[in-house]
């Protein structure tokens, strides 16, 4: 996945040869479309909507070629729609970096770390029990771990290339053992914490934490709370209620933000930004109304 920007010199140029009839240049402007992902989606739409027949033709024509339905309004719609469910969700976010993401292919992966996770599983078994069987085959089997030498790499919020590279942060690594515990059949919900993010498991007398960026470690509530104050945080009983998918999505838009803003990547991070709006609008709206 590339994570370039379009410059304003790159804009003039696309704009005086998008009406270009040669081959050559076509097949240029395509791959250099395709690199550019999101940011070319944005591009493209604007020129289809503006005034200037002519290049709002060809424009819709490298859209079609490109299969970029709309990515970026795509996941805008489905942020207004309320329909929240973190599998599309996921996926929909990816897809406004990657237009030609191969959805098929993830769904197929995280169905097979599933089915792994099926054989070595005896019932009957706790979901404690359950859950050190993903965690032998995630972070041991299939080596997923946390990207600490790269933490603000943005692939590392983007669930296509945390399953393709296996590594990720805290949040995206956590979206992952929940599709899989999914799949299982294990009730498992999202816990945002201040700074962290990790999966808690309310099923059981006592809830427990598993932490997939420290590769599964299972803490109880009065762990999470020392480690909360030992990064200077004041810890409150709400920071280990499971978070709405509406939330977990919008953080990784947050996170994403944060992280194109330190690659030096404004564009990208004012996609993400916008969207991090788009989700705080919809739920005041709705709150409200």
């Amino acid at each position: 996945m590339e994570t370039e920007t379009l410059g304003a010199a790159e804009r003039e140029a696309f704009l005086s040869l998008l009406d270009d009839p040669s081959p050559a240049v076509r097949r240029a402007l395509l791959a250099r479309f395709t690199q550019l992902g999101a940011v070319s989606a944005s591009f493209l739409q604007e020129i289809v909507r503006g005034p200037h027949r002519v290049l709002a033709r060809h424009a819709a024509w490298f859209l079609d070629e490109l299969k970029i339905s709309d990515p970026v309004g795509d996941f805008r719609s489905f942020i207004r729609s309320l329909n929240y469910e973190l599998e599309s969700g996921a996926l929909l976010l990816a897809r406004t970096v990657t237009p030609r993401l191969d959805v098929g292919g993830c769904r197929t992966q995280l169905d097979a770390i599933a089915a792994r996770c099926r054989e070595l599983i005896v019932e009957p078994s706790s979901p404690r029990e359950k859950c050190r069987i993903v965690n032998r085959v995630l972070f041991h089997e299939w080596g997923f771990h946390g990207n600490v030498e790269n933490y603000t790499d943005p692939r590392n919020s983007f669930l296509d290339q945390v399953l393709e590279r296996r590594t990720g942060i805290p949040l995206s690594l956590s979206i992952v053992y929940l599709l899989v515990a999914e799949r299982l059949g294990l009730d498992l919900e999202p816990v945002g914490l201040p700074g962290h993010f990790i999966v808690g498991c309310f099923t059981d007398e006592m809830p427990f934490f598993i932490d997939p960026f420290d590769r599964g470690v299972f803490r109880d509530a009065a762990e999470i709370f020392d480690l909360l104050r030992a990064n200077n945080v004041i810890p409150k009983p709400g920071d280990l209620s499971p978070a709405p998918v509406r939330e977990v999505l919008c953080r990784s838009c947050r996170n994403l933000v944060n992280h194109y803003t330190s690659a030096g990547e404004p564009e990208r991070a004012r996609v993400f930004s916008r969207f991090v709006e788009e989700f705080e609008s919809t739920y005041a709206r709705n709150a409200t109304g």
